[in-house]
């Protein structure tokens, strides 16, 4: 046996199974002398016993092929029909069953080696040593694929982090299921600045430090700040003087840090260093750079959706009018699952003939979606200001987004209350339709439509509708009502009994209908009442 081999195999667990106890002597001795730790069974049962039994499991096992309680074949394949030690190596021996058919049966029953007596101590030696080769070689691969696995688990796990601590806690946990031990990760944005996790050992939980603790400054600092890219850096016991929760200081710590391009977002995962072997190092590398990735990502999607939240409440009406024909409030929600610009909208606006009511819906979330809201948005204000009744003001709308060559449809119900406020005017092209609360608490809903906006066809003339004072309008976008596993027309039925009882003051009614119909994050909404006074 070379030195190398010698090295390789040096601490084995190797068993020893003859019922012989010269045998077990002779092969005991020459595996102790080679370093390795030697336990021994007399018989099979014995040996199925102390593997059942056994916390460490020996990493091979020689066995005589015959035994007095059964034969070596079976011992070998009830070992490999076993999950667990499903991947011991089996080397057979034996004085007697030499022929080419029992060493045949020997392998094809699952043994990886077999060595006929007496067996040279070097031949004995060589074949621990390959298999022992074997078995370590599948069992970093086995323990790679398996912790790659996890990894790919852990980083699809980062899509769902709402910010920064969520996601320094998912990698803190993702950390502990990949390496089985307990792991601290430390992450800094510009905005959110040091945020430190830790997670159990058994990686189900992360608690996050509030505020963070002197040890995650001290982590942050191992890269520099201006350096981009994955660092790993063994950090010796004690050298981290801010408060080392994993050992107390008393043990070394591979830390992987990783720092993203753009604003230096930065990650850190922290581990003891002996939970580390093999290729672990280029694993907890790729956990760091991926959370130094998505940390980014995250805070470039926060500041997209802010701008794109700024920018569609551009487009909205600065404030209501006041009038003396009705009392007026007004809710919109944004998607807070996208950052993209949606195209729901709401508009109230005094006209010479009383007061004009409009909701409406720009179909997607994207820039297109927005212009053509802004655009339909402040042409609804002209042609309102210049008197035209609600349905001409569609039919204008339809030219319009004729003319222009719209990428995109809309829905848009128009009310115009007459200044007696005695008649509603109710035009309605594709839009979920008006709700309508009498003072004696029923509630309809004004039915009759035509045509979304943007097909190019004709809009029937306006509904008249006639209310009295106490009388409650209410107009909203299908983000309100409309859920992917729910019915609309159950809602807008649950909606109508709602509003039955619904108080006075229309502040009061939209807060009571987000309330029965909280947003979901999907869509848009946009809630628009009046009481008419």
């Amino acid at each position: 046996m070379t030195p190398d081999a010698s090295v390789e195999v040096a601490g084995a667990r190797v068993l020893v199974v003859d019922d012989n106890p010269t045998n077990r002597y002779v092969l005991g001795t020459y595996l102790r002398r080679a370093g390795h730790e030697v336990v021994e069974a007399e018989d099979g049962g014995s040996a199925l016993a102390l593997l059942r039994d056994s916390a460490e499991l020996p990493e091979a096992a020689v066995i005589d092929v015959r035994l007095p309680d059964m034969t070596g074949f079976e011992v070998c394949e009830l070992i490999k029909a076993d999950a667990r030690t499903a991947g011991l190596p089996v080397i057979h021996v034996s004085a007697s069953a030499i022929s080419v058919t029992d060493r045949t049966q020997g392998l094809n029953r699952g043994a990886d080696a077999y060595l006929t007596e007496p067996v040279a101590p070097n031949e004995l030696l060589a074949t621990v040593a390959a298999a022992l080769r074997y078995a370590r070689a599948r069992q970093r691969a086995e323990t790679l694929a398996a912790r790659l696995s996890d990894l790919n688990r852990a980083t699809l796990d980062f899509y769902s982090a709402e910010d920064a601590a969520d996601l320094a806690a998912r990698t803190a946990v993702g950390a502990a299921r990949i390496f089985g031990t307990a792991a601290v990760v430390v992450v800094r944005t510009p905005e959110d600045g040091l945020v430190q996790a830790l997670s159990t050992e058994a990686g189900r939980t992360a608690a996050v430090a509030d505020p963070p603790q002197p040890f995650a400054r001290e982590v942050m600092r191992l890269q520099p700040r201006g350096e981009v890219g994955v660092r790993m850096e063994v950090v010796p016991a004690g050298r981290l003087t801010g408060g080392d929760p994993l050992t107390g200081g008393a043990r070394p710590l591979a830390v992987a840090s990783a720092r993203a391009k753009g604003t230096g977002s930065a990650a850190g995962v922290v581990l003891p260093r002996d939970a580390l072997s093999g290729d672990d190092q280029e694993v907890l590398t790729q956990l760091a750079h991926a959370c130094a990735l998505s940390l980014e990502a995250l805070r470039s999607y926060r500041q997209e959706h802010t701008l794109a939240l700024t920018l569609q409440r551009t487009f909205l009406p600065v404030s209501l009018p006041l009038t003396p024909l009705a009392e007026l409030a007004v809710r919109y929600l944004p998607a807070s699952q996208t950052a993209e610009i949606g195209g729901d909208f709401y508009e109230a606006l005094r006209v010479p003939e009383g007061l004009l009511l409009a909701v409406g819906d720009v179909a997607g979330h994207s820039l297109d979606a927005a212009v053509v809201m802004g655009e339909l948005r402040h042409a609804l204000r002209a042609y309102a200001l210049e008197g035209h009744a609600p349905h001409l003001i569609l039919a204008h709308l339809e030219n319009l987004l004729q003319q222009v060559d719209s990428p995109v449809g809309a829905t848009l119900c128009v009310a115009l209350l007459e200044g007696s406020g005695a008649t509603l005017h109710v035009a309605n092209a594709g839009h979920l339709p008006l709700a309508v609360r009498d003072p004696g608490g029923s509630t309809r809903f004004v039915r009759e439509h035509g045509p979304m906006l943007g097909l190019g066809l004709t809009h029937p003339p306006a509904v008249r509708v006639p209310v009295v004072p106490g009388t409650q309008l209410v107009m909203v976008t299908d983000g309100l009502l409309e859920r992917r596993d729910g019915d609309l027309d159950e809602a807008m039925t649950r909606m109508s009994h709602v509003l039955t009882s619904a108080p006075q003051d229309a502040e009061a009614v939209c807060e009571l209908l987000l309330t029965h119909f909280p947003a979901d994050g999907n869509d848009d909404i946009a809630l628009l009442t009046a009481r008419l006074l």
